[in-house]
């Protein structure tokens, strides 16, 4: 189960339809990065969120198939750069594929986890995350990471999914649970002192937003959750709820 669903993606009409809009972006970005960038999922846009200037360097962390490392690209220009860090050979693979098709020469994407990012210290000036830092297993080391790439005075911009409060025993111990990222994330306040614990500063959220209750009723793998838990599809939903996509933003101390 993702939030936004797979039937999102079978919208008609250009771009990957509503799962796209409901998180952030227009249908103006959806039409601008390659076809092939957008995988259905997501918890917001942040290379819009991140004030992004010409000339920057960008990271990605889980870059996935590209959209957020392309949306970048666009915006720091020519002059600038993007990185994008996913830990699926196959994945990457596929944005590469995407960058040669598109003529787009300012973003590379290598392979690599976020708990061990292959990038030097002080390398770039903004990190940008999509919901991904919520699947990790070791997110303190996934921001220690963060926070030794990041230059002094570099910023840090993640849409992110986190939790209300603690979800029930039942779903935080099913594994597809975790797949979907829920039975993964964090509660809010917890996920933001694992932030400032890696030594950023000026912590603040941007926004906070429930999803609908029918990206989990209406995703094609909810039956067989619901099933499996032996609750009813409505009450899956409302664990669900739970969920917020959260959007903050952190400075790393310097200059």
């Amino acid at each position: 189960m993702r939030f936004g669903g797979k039937d999102d993606r079978k919208q008609p009409g250009p771009g990957p339809g509503r799962a796209g809009l409901v998180f952030g972006y227009t249908p103006e970005e959806l039409a601008a990065i390659p076809e092939d960038a957008y995988l259905g999922w997501g918890c917001g846009n942040p290379a819009a969120l991140a004030g992004l200037k010409p000339d920057e360097a960008v990271l990605d962390l889980g870059s996935g198939a590209g959209i957020d490392s392309f949306l970048a690209a666009a915006k720091v220009g020519p002059g600038g750069g993007v990185i994008g860090v996913d830990r699926a050979p196959e994945t990457v693979a596929r944005a590469r594929a995407s960058a040669r098709r598109s003529g787009v020469g300012n973003v590379e994407f290598r392979v690599g986890e976020i708990e061990n990012l292959p990038v030097p210290d002080n390398a770039v000036d903004v990190i940008i995350s999509n919901c991904v830092i919520n699947l990790s297993a070791d997110k303190p080391c996934v921001f220690r990471e963060a926070f030794r790439v990041l230059s002094p005075g570099g910023r840090m911009v993640i849409c992110d999914l986190v939790l209300r409060e603690p979800l029930s025993i039942p779903i935080q111990g099913h594994a597809k649970a975790y797949v979907s990222y829920v039975a993964g994330a964090l509660v809010k306040d917890a996920y933001i002192g694992l932030i400032r614990a890696a030594g950023f500063e000026a912590v603040t959220i941007i926004s906070e937003k429930s999803f609908p209750d029918g990206c989990v009723i209406d995703d094609a793998e909810a039956p067989e959750l619901a099933r499996k838990l032996k609750i009813r599809r409505r009450e899956l939903a409302e664990h669900a709820v739970s969920a917020l996509s959260l959007a903050v933003k952190a400075t790393k101390p310097g200059k």
